[in-house]
């Protein structure tokens, strides 16, 4: 068990975001760690063909399977949602000094080959990260990023909605199972930490939905860095799947596609959570227009309702919905699988 305490300026400072570098990083940790048979099973076996040669070896070793990974390469994300190309201009603006420090910490823990030269020439050694973050990116994690995108959109809006409903108590308490709020401190059931303290320094701390964090949370917040805590974003079980027939009410055995029809069946079986037209259209692999229009009549029937979250029109399941669909003896997807 791990912790840290929260002041009255950290607790003030808490705030929401996501980034496609945590999310490149975070990734080829999931390369090492992840089965074909695993939530992230569909991307694995997408990608693998493309990842092997340079920039993945160099890559491997910044981002060991487990154990410390140099922040310098995850930086805070400035806004709520940022870019590649401003996550890759933090990391280039590192200072030398500080590359060298969390390099050579990485190299006592987790020796190789390559980090002995990446330390002996810190600037060099950043042309070359941030040219194979990119590369990377481009390669595996671009393709998917509009829906990886939608799956983050939604999380934060849930999570800002416990955060107004029930305050910080609430926000914790469902936030991850091994995350929990005692008093002012925040507990972690996880034997690795990288903080130096069991003390903020006031600077907040970041709450950053992560997919390929799953099924794990991962606390970076060693100074002079921002704290930030990561966690697998709600509805993560249904990322992958992009077509109605990986839906278990989009085949024409379901009691409820033979009734409604297998797409309306497969959008109320896939609105385990609140999901804007972007995200389903992604999960489902349906334009916006086809989409919209059966919406339009599942919310007159009264299966579906709309909320409106800032600029974003958000769909759910309405009583009527789940009884339907539990009539039905369909079975659905964990939220936080």
């Amino acid at each position: 068990m791990i912790g840290f305490q929260l002041s009255t300026d950290d607790v003030s400072r808490i705030r929401f975001a996501f980034s496609p570098i945590w999310e490149t990083v975070t990734s080829v940790r999931a390369l090492s760690n992840n089965s074909l048979g695993s939530v992230h099973g569909p991307w694995l076996r997408k990608v693998r063909p493309y990842v092997e040669g340079a920039d993945l070896t160099l890559l491997r070793a910044l981002i060991p399977a487990d154990g410390y990974i140099p922040d310098f390469i995850t930086p805070a994300p400035p806004r709520r949602s940022t870019s590649l190309e401003s996550g890759l201009a933090a990391i280039a603006a590192t200072s030398p000094e500080l590359v060298v420090r969390e390099l050579t910490m990485l190299n006592d823990g987790t020796p190789h080959p390559l980090l002995p030269g990446l330390i002996a020439d810190p600037e060099r050694a950043l042309d070359r990260i941030t040219g194979a973050l990119r590369s990377y990116w481009q390669r595996t994690i671009e393709p998917d990023w509009r829906r990886m995108r939608a799956l983050l959109q939604e999380d934060l809006a849930f999570r800002l909605d416990e955060l107004a409903s029930g305050g910080i108590d609430r926000l914790f308490r469902n936030l991850h199972p091994s995350v929990r709020l005692v008093g002012d401190r925040i507990e972690i059931d996880r034997p690795f930490c990288c903080y130096g303290g069991d003390v903020l320094s006031g600077q907040g701390l970041i709450l950053i939905p992560c997919v390929f964090t799953w099924p794990t949370t991962l606390r970076v917040t060693a100074a002079p860095h921002v704290p930030m805590l990561t966690y697998p974003p709600r509805g993560l079980g249904r990322l992958w799947e992009n077509r109605l027939e990986t839906s278990g009410l989009g085949t024409t055995g379901s009691a409820l596609a033979e009734l409604v029809g297998r797409t309306r069946a497969a959008i109320v079986s896939h609105l385990d959570l609140p999901m804007s037209t972007t995200h389903l259209a992604h999960q489902l692999d349906l334009s916006a227009p086809t989409l919209s229009a059966h919406l339009s009549i599942l919310r007159n029937a009264g299966v579906v309702d709309s909320r409106r979250d800032g600029r974003t029109v958000l769909y759910y399941r309405t009583s009527l919905g789940n009884h339907l669909l539990a009539a039905s003896g369909s079975t659905t997807l964990s939220q936080t699988a």
